[in-house]
């Protein structure tokens, strides 16, 4: 089944006109078959036309089924949400959608040249006048988006039909190319993952929102369903000069390149996240209550921002539960631990005498010991219900050059702490092993856990 028949108990999509129809898992994987290579991370990075208009389509069908749940919890024609420095207005994001799509793909005049397209080259007029002022997330900062007179949901969907539909029209015309990375495949890709990646910060948004979504939850990951606590499963990585990072023969995210051969030295780490159980103890311990456990930056984040536990935990009597979507549910002990900060990774850490791996040190545990090795189970490097915080800023690679959309990376290199892996909510597509996420270290809304090493 796709990514989005395991995601979604629900699967939804409004019509120009109608209230969003709503779909079963069974029904919608009947209609959406799984399409492997759409899929396949590996695959999709070659950026062939066929595949690539067949996941515009799958990614905008998630991105309206996501939305039509928003509609339905806040109403269809201006879905207004409380003011956070965490999220956008959901009508802004659909737009942003829509634009970022036409500015690269139908709007831009060197889309032939790939990477080596000038950022700033004129563009062709918007299908929608107000489309540069509302929805340019390079000029338009984040306070304004709330105040801006953006479409209602008719005018946004009208606008993100009629953009997805030039852009098809573009991508079945044109020619396979053996060197994606400068033709305009790399565009196409690019709006792909773009999109890919708002719907999971929209599942992510739903959950600070309390919007009810039939979602998955991180699972546990074993081959008896068991999860150990960390340090009971070591992998240990034989000292070498590592490959790592992504090269030119495919479409890749300028903060991958160029690839670079690294010295390592042995080391060990977990082959599994750390599990809410593991987790618990350290809250039991008094572990958000001792500075000792604490990064000076992680203490003031902890006096400031943490009551004492997780952002989405509570305590019901004996038991803790975590909030999903508007639900309290029971912990599940064996699954991941997921909505913590990097501060509070750091802590936990701390408390149990390891440290967080760097994050060359995650991806070669990933290539050596993962699913793609060929390695399951027991002894198997297991990944992807939960983004990993890593030790690492986010940093470019010694030789970096950033790619026309140069807001990418280029702001937020040294102010942003690494993540790896993917989460329970990351389309199958974008789960690829040189793939750096990047977030501020006190975010905790974001599906984000962490594994740990020895000392």
């Amino acid at each position: 089944m796709s990514i989005e028949g395991r995601l979604f108990g629900v699967l939804a999509r409004a019509d120009a006109a109608a209230d969003a129809v709503v779909k079963t898992v069974a029904e919608a994987a009947t209609e959406n078959p799984a399409d492997p290579a759409v899929d396949n991370p590996c695959t999709i990075r070659m950026a062939d036309p066929a595949v690539i208009g067949r996941a515009l389509r799958a990614s905008r069908a998630h991105t309206l089924g996501v939305f039509a749940c928003y509609e339905r919890a806040l109403g269809p024609a201006a879905m207004a949400v409380p003011y956070s420095t965490e999220i956008n207005p959901p009508l802004w994001e659909l737009g942003h959608i829509a634009w970022f799509q036409e500015y690269w793909i139908s709007r831009n005049p060197q889309i032939r040249l790939g990477i080596g397209a000038d950022s700033d080259a004129p563009r062709a007029p918007s299908l929608r006048p107000d489309a540069d002022r509302h929805y340019d997330s390079s000029r338009v900062e984040h306070t304004a988006r709330w105040r801006l007179p953006v479409a209602d949901g008719a005018a946004t969907r009208d606008y993100l039909d009629r953009t997805l539909d030039q852009t098809l029209q573009i991508v079945d015309d044109w020619p396979a190319s053996t060197n994606p990375l400068r033709s305009l495949a790399y565009f196409g890709w690019l709006a792909l993952v773009h999109e890919d990646m708002h719907g999971e910060a929209a599942i992510y948004m739903a959950n600070s929102l309390s919007i009810a979504l039939e979602a998955s939850r991180p699972r546990a990951i074993g081959t008896d369903g068991s999860r150990p606590h960390a340090g009971s499963n070591c992998l240990e990585i034989p000292a070498g000069v590592r490959e790592t990072g992504s090269g030119d023969a495919a479409c890749a995210f300028d903060n991958e390149m160029p690839p670079q051969r690294t010295p390592l030295d042995t080391y060990a780490i977990d082959a599994v996240p750390v599990s809410n159980a593991a987790f618990a103890e350290f809250i039991e311990a008094g572990g958000y209550d001792q500075p000792r456990h604490w990064t000076p930056a992680g203490w003031v984040w902890r006096e400031r921002c943490s009551p004492g536990w997780p952002r989405y935990w509570r305590r019901s009597g004996q038991r803790w539960e975590q909030r999903w979507f508007g639900a309290w549910e029971a912990i599940v002990g064996e699954a991941p631990v997921s909505n913590v900060s990097a501060h509070e990774a750091d802590a936990w850490c701390r408390w149990a005498g390891r440290r967080l791996p760097r994050e060359l040190e995650w991806e070669c545990a990933a290539l050596a010991y993962g699913p793609q090795a060929g390695m399951r189970g027991r002894g198997a490097f297991a990944w992807g219900e939960v983004w990993e915080w890593t030790a690492d800023a986010f940093e470019p690679y010694p030789g970096f050059i950033p790619h026309p959309y140069r807001d990418y990376s280029l702001p937020w290199f040294g102010s942003r702490r690494c993540l790896r892996g993917a989460s329970f909510a990351t389309q199958a597509r974008m789960r690829y092993l040189r793939y750096r996420n990047f977030f501020p270290a006190e975010r905790n809304d974001i599906f984000a856990g962490f594994r740990s090493c020895p000392r």
